[in-house]
């Protein structure tokens, strides 16, 4: 795992990159479409993320329901 998470963080952001480039270059117009669904997965693992930080610290101060 020590190597494997670096990997990943420098991979990704290149493959997304070379992933818009080429659906440019294959479809134009279309790398918007492409955008707007990999923006909307990125917003929907951070409302993810937040949720499950939101409630762990929630349970660490002893409340039963998360504010």
């Amino acid at each position: 795992m020590r190597i494997a998470k670096p990997i990943l963080l420098v991979t990704t952001p290149i493959g997304l990159i070379d992933g818009f480039y080429e659906c440019y270059k294959l479809a134009g117009g279309l790398v918007f479409l492409m955008a707007a669904l990999v923006g909307g997965l990125g917003v929907a693992m951070a409302t993810v993320i937040a949720t499950i930080r939101r409630e762990g610290s929630a349970e660490a101060k002893g409340d039963r329901w998360p504010s």
